[in-house]
């Protein structure tokens, strides 16, 4: 059985190696303080309108301790969440937050080492006029998230293991860092120069030969 605190443990380097580049978030999405420890959790989605926070606002009392709240947004123009909210989410046991959008009061969520990944921070906060369906399938960073997916996050970036690939994903990656645990750097340097030495070769390139020697 795979648990949550398996993925805590895995970096989104190993994952991204194992999975397809649809599952990792585009580069936009960042953390917005360090250091910042690396977030696992299932996805509770949430869709907020461009200028709208209502759903986020109400999120934070309906997704459970643990979980990790992903917002589709998308929007450049005000904060989906300030200083209280993340201070809410953090009391309530919430792992972290995953935004398609801005926050503010970026000193208070920092202060409280709340983990907050999103596109950057606005001083303007949205309205709370646009209600939408909660822990439905929901676009972030390029990433169609779905309820229960595994989000992992940390300061290499986010990626988002689908709830049918956890169990095979989650094996493979600690098979793959136990070998490079094993692997010492005069190990990889030789496999390495091996490997590029032979892709040039194949490519009748100039640079084979001296790193063939």
């Amino acid at each position: 059985m795979v648990r949550v605190t398996d993925f805590a443990e895995l970096p989104t380097t190993t994952l991204a190696d194992l999975l397809d580049r649809a599952q990792v978030m585009d580069i936009g999405i960042r953390p917005l303080w360090s250091p910042t420890p690396r977030v696992a959790g299932p996805a509770y989605t949430v869709r907020c309108r461009p200028g709208d926070n209502l759903m986020l606002h109400a999120a934070i009392h309906l997704a459970g301790p643990g979980s990790v709240i992903v917002v589709e947004s998308g929007d450049l123009e005000y904060a989906l969440a300030g200083g209280n909210v993340c201070a809410v989410a953090q009391r309530r046991g919430i792992a972290g937050f995953v935004l398609d959008g801005l926050i503010r009061d970026l000193a208070e969520v920092r202060d409280a080492a709340f983990p907050v990944f999103a596109r950057g921070v606005i001083p303007i906060p949205g309205a709370k006029a646009g209600p939408e369906p909660l822990n439905t399938p929901a676009t972030c960073g390029g990433v169609t998230v779905h309820p229960g997916d595994i989000v992992v996050a940390d300061e290499e970036g986010v990626v988002v293991v689908p709830a049918a690939q956890q169990a095979e994903i989650a094996v493979r990656a600690k098979a793959k860092l136990a070998k490079e645990a094993a692997e010492t750097l005069d190990d990889w340097e030789s496999a390495h120069r091996a490997k590029i030495a032979g892709i040039l070769r194949t490519a009748d390139h100039e640079a084979a030969a001296a790193l063939s020697r």
